[in-house]
């Protein structure tokens, strides 16, 4: 005669109760695993912070040509002095200041322009191609403008790699 002892898992013998502790086990094993899974899915911190760029344009005087990198890519940033010619379709407005931000590749084969001062325009030295001071493409073999990157505007400050209502309202225009 057996005799039906419970041990106070709701287990009344012991195959049940090392099914119940094996169950157990399995069951904490799996969620440590979808944490892990998780953890595989999200972007490492450097890629997020890679991600996004903030540049303070308040130090930057008239006629001045800047470049900072955004995603291993070049971008250009000139604030347009009052003998530049105002391009409603491309310049981005901040207070009083106007401001041409491209990302800094020839839209040919990707080299990088340089900014002659003297001109007012990007050359790029590889197949001749010239951009003006709004980046768009004037001469050569580049098939449209400079690309404008994603940004959003924080005070004096653009945020590059985040769209904001005034790319969108930019991207419209263009």
């Amino acid at each position: 005669m057996q005799t039906n002892h419970s041990n106070g898992c709701g287990c009344t013998s012991r195959r049940g109760f090392i099914g119940f502790s094996f169950g157990a086990v399995a069951a904490v094993g799996g969620l440590f695993a979808l944490g892990a899974m998780k953890k595989t899915w999200d972007p490492l911190p450097s890629v997020r912070a890679a991600g996004f760029t903030t540049v303070d344009l308040s130090p930057l005087k008239d006629g001045e040509f800047s470049q900072v990198e955004w995603r291993k890519k070049p971008i250009f940033i000139v604030k347009k002095s009052a003998d530049m010619k105002p391009n409603d379709n491309r310049d981005i407005v901040i207070g009083d200041g106007r401001y041409m931000v491209v990302i800094g590749l020839c839209t040919h084969l990707g080299c990088i322009p340089s900014w002659n001062a003297a001109n007012k325009q990007f050359k790029c030295a590889c197949h001749g191609g010239e951009f003006d001071d709004s980046g768009l493409n004037t001469f050569g073999p580049p098939p449209r403008p400079l690309d404008i990157p994603p940004f959003r505007i924080d005070g004096t400050k653009l945020v590059l790699g985040e769209t904001g209502p005034e790319y969108e309202k930019l991207m419209a225009k263009a």
